[in-house]
């Protein structure tokens, strides 16, 4: 009979209380859970439910004074984490048990090189020279596929690209081949490929080192490519544990099933009909981009000249109809973004954009001014796009003072209406952003950019960072706002399944220009374009019958959209493949 090998980690009844105005609140209450060494335990549930504080106790980085342990254990092997003080702590943290986390710019030092922060914790917790600890930076780079790794110690970290910087971090992390590994929403922010990547990456090394790795995030087809066993925590409590196979199968809590129930899924937004489709003849396109141009100049050298260009969006065209979503899609730097900024007047470009049957580039500042109003924007991140210290009331109203529309009354009735549309009280409207969740506070801006009646949205990963059922719910609103209004939505993600579901037409981008674009169905049904395909087939699919053995492996960072001055960027033609279905050949 063989013997069960014992747990790397064990928590026991852990508590962990945040003191506030209010008094001490729970947000993790009595959690137990055990991790076998080479095991993959994932920890799902909404934003606030204990995920990240529950990660922060093992890895004791509570915010001090605020949050402490108020009762439990956790052990690492015979080791009690909780007896241990700040020094001896120090010692395991990176060697024992080693964390990613899921904003890499804010954890990575900016004044600092790559090199320097990699030898810095080898040499601090090995007694390696400091060649070797750079050696052994190189071989962490190279383990995470980092070309170049030896001239990557030179850089830092705003040289990189998002998912390079979360290769880095991992390579972090894994240098000093830790037992535990917690990833902290190690994908959230990043493209679908690389997001494939990474997950890969984690997966080779971990089958390499033998890591038992605690995965924590809200992306249910992540649990379900990566996870052996899931927990589910809701307000601080676990409500459900188990296989992941009978998580997904059977899950029995009530919680659990909303959650799965919200998951977008690529095809089921294939096939739909919608109402539109037996309304009169559309009038004029909201939106019209013709050839559009958007670089900008780099300098170096002693004398600043311009030396190289970024070709950021190269020849791009489009229309978008009345009550309409066009969907942009594409990995980080492939110009979605930008686009976007040259279409709400916030970059110089050439060519041309006409909103609501005007030229965004008019003759004259007023007349620029009032085509702008037709154009707002929802941005990825609620929090930053507001001003923490006004109330969101005046935040919503702020754009109908700038363009001097209506009485400060009438403002204030518009405003309480637009908060009740978008299912917030008008009591709110004497609250700060700080005081909303993630959805609520998307939920302001969303009103916000209402509050001008526009004839265009464009919302940029607008819904990237929510929890998947706040996520369902901002979408559900986005489609009733535009049926109630008439609105069009240009929708920019990188998440194809979301896209699926909620756009009419697709347009896909790659280094600045489109290379496919049609319906919904043509661009997700029969996808044309190589580019597209790797794009659908990287989405992780939330069906554990259905896990991938390998992920789509990148050989190499997207190529740059530099150019040196006078280096021409390659052009593509689009061709129609049938019924509208506009794919890019080299030209």
């Amino acid at each position: 009979m063989t013997s069960t090998p014992e747990p790397i980690l064990t928590i026991a009844n852990l508590r962990v209380s945040v003191r506030g105005e209010e008094g001490a609140r729970e947000v993790v209450s009595d959690l137990s859970l055990t991790l076998k060494r080479g095991q993959t335990l994932c920890i799902a549930g909404e934003s606030g439910s204990g995920k990240s504080m529950t990660a922060l106790a093992i890895m004791q980085l509570l915010p001090q004074p605020a949050a402490r342990i108020s009762a439990g254990k956790i052990h690492l092997g015979a080791t009690e984490l909780t007896a241990l003080d700040d020094r001896r702590m120090r010692r395991i943290r990176g060697d024992r048990i080693a964390m990613i986390f899921q904003e890499p710019m804010t954890s990575l030092n900016p004044v600092l090189s790559i090199g320097r922060q990699l030898t810095e914790s080898i040499e601090a917790h090995t007694s390696l020279s400091r060649d070797e600890a750079r050696q052994r930076a190189i071989e962490a780079l190279k383990a995470v596929r980092i070309s170049e790794a030896e001239s990557r110690l030179r850089q830092f970290p705003h040289e990189l690209s998002g998912g390079m910087r979360q290769r880095v971090m991992i390579a972090m992390a894994l240098a000093l081949e830790p037992d535990v590994l917690i990833a902290d929403e190690p994908t959230t922010a990043l493209d679908v490929t690389v997001q494939g990547e990474v997950l890969e990456l984690l997966r080779d090394l971990q089958q390499k080192h033998g890591t038992s790795v605690i995965l924590i995030t809200h992306d249910m087809g992540v649990v379900a490519e990566m996870a052996d066993r899931v927990i589910i925590m809701r307000h601080g409590r676990m409500v459900e544990e188990g296989k992941t196979s009978d998580i997904f199968a059977r899950p029995q809590a009530h919680y659990t099933r909303e959650l799965l129930a919200a998951v977008p899924r690529i095809g089921s937004g294939a096939g739909r009909q919608e109402s539109r489709d037996a309304e009169p003849p559309r009038p004029a396109k909201v939106a019209e981009v013709t050839d559009l141009h958007v670089r900008f100049d780099l300098r170096g050298g002693v004398f600043g000249r311009v030396t190289r260009r970024v070709h950021a969006v190269e020849g791009v065209s489009f229309s978008i109809a009345p009550n309409e979503t066009l969907a942009l899609v594409g990995e980080s730097g492939c110009g979605k973004s930008t686009t976007a900024k040259a279409l709400a007047g916030l970059v110089p470009y050439s060519g041309d954009i006409v909103v609501g049957g005007r030229n965004l580039s008019g003759p004259g500042r007023d007349e620029r001014k009032a085509v702008r109003r037709d154009v707002q924007m929802i941005f990825q991140d609620p929090y930053a796009s507001l001003d923490p210290r006004m109330r969101v009331g005046d935040l919503v109203a702020e754009p109908l003072l700038i363009h001097g529309i209506t009485s400060k009354e009438e403002r204030r009735e518009r405003v309480a209406a637009l908060f009740d549309r978008v299912g917030l009280s008008s009591d709110q409207m004497e609250l700060y952003p700080h005081e909303f969740s993630g959805g609520q506070r998307q939920r302001v801006c969303i009103a916000r950019a209402l509050a001008l009646r526009p004839k265009l949205i464009i919302a940029d990963e607008s819904v990237s960072a929510l929890d998947v059922s706040v996520q369902a719910r901002v979408l559900d609103l986005l489609k009733e706002l535009q049926r109630e209004f008439g609105v069009a939505y240009l929708f920019i993600s990188h998440d194809m399944a979301v896209v699926e579901n909620v756009s009419d037409r697709v347009a896909v981008m790659y280094l600045g220009q489109i290379v496919e674009m049609g319906t919904r169905d043509q661009v997700f049904s029969n996808p044309r374009h190589p580019y597209t395909r790797r794009l659908i087939e990287a989405v992780p699919v939330p069906d554990p019958a259905r896990r991938r053995s390998r992920f789509a492996r990148l050989d190499q960072e997207i190529p740059s959209a530099t150019r040196r001055i006078g280096e021409a960027p390659l052009k593509l033609a689009l061709s129609d493949v049938g019924n509208g279905h506009l794919v890019a050949a080299e030209g």
